[in-house]
């Protein structure tokens, strides 16, 4: 009998760390740094796209982030803690179709991936990812598992300085957040 309560406590235990841990979110550990996620094209919702025709960063740019960040957001207007927002950048080719002319499409080629995490607490002040309510990553396609930007406000804060008010999103772009 105590043998089992203890294998049962042990495993009450266990499951409670895992749970205390995946609180905040399943993408950031202890030290604040940010995981790719994945599994985002199956597990999260499809905010929106945007289509940039030129440059370096040309092509679609896919968003999605978790059902229940959608949720929270169309409750209060803002991303809860923890929300995981994955921009997933792709090539296009434009051609003509029955449905028109120039028409552009997504391509199989993968550019690149922009991961956000909200914290609104400032969890990581001393990680240079974090900052200005937000985790802040850039995933390359040759190294899923190094967020290439060491410091936020040098390598992602000026593309978002027009959102800055809108606390650094561009919501514009996602209509499932006020239906």
């Amino acid at each position: 009998m105590k043998k089992a309560f203890l294998v049962c406590l042990l495993t009450a235990s266990a499951s409670f760390a895992v749970v205390a841990n995946d609180t905040f979110s399943p993408y950031v550990d202890d030290k604040g740094n940010i995981a790719f996620p994945k599994d985002f094209r199956t597990n999260m919702v499809h905010l929106g796209s945007w289509f940039v025709p030129e440059g370096g960063a040309s092509g679609f740019h896919g968003v999605y982030t978790e059902k229940e960040a959608v949720e929270a957001f169309r409750k209060n207007g803002k991303f809860p803690d923890g929300a995981t927002l994955v921009k997933e950048l792709r090539a296009h080719n434009t051609g003509n179709y029955t449905t028109g002319t120039g028409v552009s499409h997504e391509t199989a080629d993968l550019k690149q991936w922009f991961v956000m995490v909200k914290d609104g607490e400032g969890r990581f002040s001393d990680n240079g990812s974090w900052g200005d309510g937000w985790g802040w990553a850039l995933f390359k396609t040759d190294d899923l598992n190094k967020n290439a930007s060491a410091d936020y406000k040098t390598d992602c804060l000026g593309c978002h300085l027009p959102a800055k008010a809108n606390d650094w999103i561009y919501t514009e772009a996602y209509p499932i957040l006020s239906e």
